[in-house]
């Protein structure tokens, strides 16, 4: 009995520890040890969280830097939820002491590099959700210290190229989420070090030819997604994974299928072809396990040489999905509807498969340089903060990753990085560069990632790029330009991400861009920016993100945004933008789906400032500013995120539709009402001013009525459930 009384005295004090020291402004759940710090204004991690909880929601903060030893003060942890919380640097031991930790979630944050020490400590760490950052490379290393990891989920980065043994240490990952990037150069390597894993998702991407090699590494995969890549062709035996089952090759760009591609992965079963450019298909030997083909959205041409495929389905008893688009007379028809006298010979079948790329080259024999550290198992060279004052020459042949961060070399000279035809990515930060010559990156022909941050360059001239046309990430921020280097770009066909961050930018004018076709994401944060012409961003046709926050701008740049059909994300957060007029979103409204308009000071939106803006706004951030009312915004049914805290609303009957719509919505939205006098500092959802308004009885009979509908107020199972973005406001309040 002194047992059990004990334990019911320890429960007893962990209750009241949770309930005494629950920091402001959060809710602790005291008898589950849950804290939630939802949608606040924290700048820091708070440090006085009860030692004992173990779940911690810190989602919509702003901590910018999770420093090391952030979480020391609570060692029982399980689960941690940090999403869309501005984070942009995880620190080498940020998450140290943490080893109770199991799930942890970074999605929808600002993360750009993973360093070997970033996610040090968290031993028994199962789940990791780095969805919807920037992350642009992956240091091997990184994941070294997950050795419980069995989910690792890196949807929607901005990754281009996977070095070799990157995801080494994770022995027991099940399934890696790599959709939504860029990726188009994986080592043969990638995926070595994966013995568990049993799903892997390559979807969306920009991989052009099958990663045989690398894929050849996971014996023990199952199901392969490699849909929404320009794959063009499968060659012979391209396929090696000995227990894959279920292989995803849709909407991609394939025109041919060698008899023999899938002949290595005996035990595949299904393999899914829809919506591609394949004309037939010639009988798949080898694939003797397979049960289901799905060809549907394909040219099918069934003509007599479509007729030994059709045998062979029979034969092996393959279930068929497709129907034919051609001769005239077969539109329409289904394969297994087929017979052999029906597909006549008429024009001929498409012309021989294309000759497979060449393969890679043969890895260099020199020696590693003097002084610097060279890992052949991941061609991977370092020089760090060396006290270098000349860039080393000797780096074997093969280095992919070059790391010459914290030296001093002052100028990069013509030719500095001889045969190093294979480097993927070369690290420059923090060097003193005060220029980079003509021809200096010659011969980098695969380079993808070059980091110039932490320099002093104020100027970039077009030669400097020469050699290096495969470069999609530059990255400049922390440097002394005053503009953007007009016509710097016009080599740089591949650039998608241009960063510029914190410098002294003052203007963008007319040619600033030029040649930066395929630019994607453009960062411009923390410049001193006070016009924007309204041709400058014209050739950045493919922009998908603009972030404009800290900079002098006074209005928003309406003119400017016209001819950028694809931009989804607009940051215009920190500038001194008062007052804000009719249409001023009007040129993206049909593409717009998250805007950044939080801490400007603004003090009046036109009620017509949204025209255009609707169901396709899933964030919308308008938190510390000085309006005292806001535009009508009942068509946002589509809203994931709504931030409205530290807005002085008079909570007036002109507010009314607000406090209506705000009830409505499944978002915390943090509304509060700065006056009248008896309403300030009330929630606008919970005021009792607007009783007094003469629509008030109208409304609400409107939304008491029984009969009416409720889609307006309950949103559908769908919407609920929906991914990492908006998972979590359910039981919210406003």
């Amino acid at each position: 009995m002194g047992s059990c009384w004990e334990l019911l005295l320890l429960a007893a004090a962990l209750r009241a520890t949770v309930a005494t020291c629950c920091p402001a402004p959060c809710e602790c759940d005291n008898l589950r040890a849950h804290v939630l710090c939802l949608n606040g204004s924290l700048m820091a991690i708070p440090d006085t969280v009860p030692e004992l909880t173990k779940k911690l929601d810190l989602r919509g903060n702003s901590f910018m830097v999770i420093p090391v030893g952030a979480f020391l003060a609570t060692p029982y942890l399980t689960h941690l939820d940090l999403q869309r919380c501005k984070v942009e640097r995880l620190e080498e031991g940020a998450f140290r002491g943490l080893g109770r930790l199991v799930y942890l979630n970074l999605a929808s944050n600002g993360i750009a590099l993973l360093y070997q020490e970033s996610l040090d400590g968290l031993s028994s760490l199962q789940q990791l959700i780095l969805a919807g950052n920037r992350i642009e490379e992956i240091q091997p290393g990184a994941f070294g210290h997950l050795g419980s990891l069995t989910v690792l989920d890196l949807r929607g980065n901005a990754l281009v190229y996977l070095p070799d043994m990157v995801f080494q240490g994770l022995q027991v990952l099940r399934w890696l989420r790599l959709s939504h990037n860029s990726l188009h150069v994986l080592g043969s390597e990638a995926f070595a070090a994966l013995p568990a894993l049993r799903r892997l998702s390559l979807d969306h991407n920009e991989l052009q030819a099958l990663p045989g090699e690398a894929l050849a590494r996971l014996d023990g995969a199952t199901r392969l997604d490699l849909g929404h890549n320009p794959i063009t062709y499968v060659a012979e035996e391209a396929l090696a994974m000995a227990s894959l089952k279920h292989l995803f090759l849709d909407h991609a760009s394939l025109q041919d299928v060698a008899p023999d591609a899938f002949a290595r992965s005996p035990q595949l079963r299904m393999l899914d072809l829809r919506e591609n450019q394949l004309q037939g298909l010639p009988p798949l030997a080898g694939a003797g396990g397979l049960a289901r083909v799905s060809l549907d959205g394909n040219p099918l041409l069934c003509s007599c040489l479509l007729r030994p495929f059709h045998k062979w389905l029979t034969r092996a008893r393959v279930q068929a999905e497709g129907a034919c688009a051609a001769p005239p007379a077969l539109r329409g028809r289904s394969l297994d509807s087929l017979k052999p006298p029906e597909m006549r010979c008429g024009r001929l079948w498409p012309p021989p498969s294309p000759t497979p790329p060449e393969q890679s080259r043969a890895a260099g024999t020199r020696q590693c340089p003097q002084g610097c550290i060279c890992y052949p198992d991941f061609h991977h060279g370092s020089c760090e903060n060396r006290n270098l004052r000349e860039i080393p020459w000797d780096f074997p042949g093969d280095t992919r990753l070059l790391d010459l961060r914290r030296n001093t070399f002052r100028t990069v000279p013509p030719d500095s990085f001889p045969s190093l035809k294979e480097l993927v990515s070369l690290h420059l930060q923090s060097c003193s560069i005060r220029a980079l010559h003509p021809g200096a990156l010659r011969g980098l022909e695969s380079l993808v990632y070059l980091y110039l941050s932490d320099n002093h360059l104020s100027t970039l001239a077009a030669a400097a790029f020469e050699g290096a046309p495969q470069l999609a990430y530059l990255d400049l921020d922390h440097n002394t330009f005053t503009r953007v280097p007009a016509d710097a770009f016009h080599l740089l066909p591949n650039l998608i991400s241009l960063h510029m961050q914190h410098n002294a930018i003052g203007e963008l004018v007319e040619g600033d861009l030029a040649g930066a076709r395929g630019l994607r994401w453009l960062y411009l944060a923390g410049n001193s920016i006070r016009h924007i012409a309204p041709a400058a961003l014209a050739p950045t046709k493919m922009l998908e993100k603009l972030q404009l926050e800290g900079n002098r701008l006074v209005e928003v740049p309406t003119a400017a945004l016209w001819g950028l059909p694809a931009l989804s994300e607009l940051k215009l957060s920190r500038n001194p933008i008062k007052h804000m007029g009719d249409s001023a979103f009007l040129p993206v409204a049909s593409s717009l789906q998250h805007l950044y308009l939080d801490n400007m000071g603004l003090e009046w939106i036109s009620p017509h400032a949204f025209t255009g803006l609707g169901p396709k706004i899933r964030s919308l951030y308008l938190e510390s500013n000085k309006m005292s009312n806001i535009p009508d915004m009942s068509n946002f049914t589509g809203l994931e995120i709504l931030n409205l805290q530290d807005v002085p609303f008079h909570c007036n009957c002109q507010l009314l539709p607000l406090h209506r719509w705000i009830n409505k919505l499944n978002l915390r939205a943090g509304a509060t009402c700065g006056s009248p006098a008896e309403a300030q500092g009330l929630k606008v959802k919970l005021s009792t001013t607007f009783q007094t308004c003469p629509a008030w009885g109208r409304g609400e009979a409107r939304e008491t009525n029984p009969n009416t509908t409720k889609a307006a107020s309950k949103p559908s199972k769908k919407k609920r459930s929906k991914n990492y973005t908006a998972r979590g406001f359910n039981k919210s309040t406003a």
